[in-house]
């Protein structure tokens, strides 16, 4: 059945691709349209979603060398990134401190759970950094994945969406803005777009997981 699983979810997600490519819309997101039909699958064929987890595991063990991958296009842009490094760094960290503010205001303002408030705070980076984080602050880990794959779905949909909307054509800042928001599937967006996005989102989903866990053990308690 494992075989079967992984097969699946492939089989999916490239349905998803195909159908994004047919579109060209960021709302025909192959994670949105391949979870979709995962998910029916599960439903409709009785499998259940407790059978279907170790077919998860093995396809999540690939998210590191995935993200590892994305220094790809870092490296052949490598002389842009020296040129623009004040700028790339700034840029990161203010939007990483944008979010994080942000989502922790509002989480208190509408009266969520402490537990939730510390889960969502490291919402805007890849998952294998927000659960760590997550931990660190006292948040629930699968809690903070949930919402990590929230936020990178709906940055990967709205995101180019919203940058088109505001006059954003800059293709550094595109990328930044979607690596920085959407984590890896910001990025896999802006490399949708071209490889200088798409360098520029990997650049920023990176640096962006490292401002987090360094800065939100102390701010956390400075917002809470």
């Amino acid at each position: 059945m494992l075989i079967i699983s992984i097969l699946i979810t492939l089989g999916a997600y490239y349905i998803g691709r195909l159908v994004f490519n047919y579109v060209r819309h960021p709302a025909a997101n192959p994670v949105i349209v391949g979870g979709t039909l995962v998910i029916l699958f599960l439903v409709y064929s009785g499998q259940g979603y407790t059978s279907y987890e170790d077919a998860k595991n093995v396809i999540t063990g690939f998210l590191g060398p995935a993200t590892v991958a994305l220094a790809v296009p870092l490296y052949q842009n490598k002389k842009l990134l020296v040129r623009y490094f004040r700028i790339i760094m700034l840029s990161v960290f203010l939007g990483t401190l944008t979010t994080t503010v942000a989502v922790v205001w509002v989480a208190q303002l509408v009266g969520l759970e402490h537990f939730i408030v510390v889960s969502l705070a490291p919402k805007s980076v890849t998952a294998p950094i927000a659960i760590e984080v997550a931990r660190m602050v006292g948040g629930d880990p699968a809690l903070a994945a949930a919402f990590v794959v929230g936020t990178g779905t709906s940055g990967a949909v709205l995101g180019p969406m919203i940058l088109t909307w505001l006059g954003v054509k800059l293709p550094l800042a595109r990328g930044l803005a979607l690596g920085t928001a959407a984590h890896g599937q910001g990025t896999a967006m802006a490399l949708e777009e071209g490889e200088l996005q798409g360098a520029m989102g990997g650049l920023a989903m990176g640096l962006a997981g490292i401002m987090t866990a360094l800065i939100l053990p102390w701010l956390l308690p400075l917002l809470l």
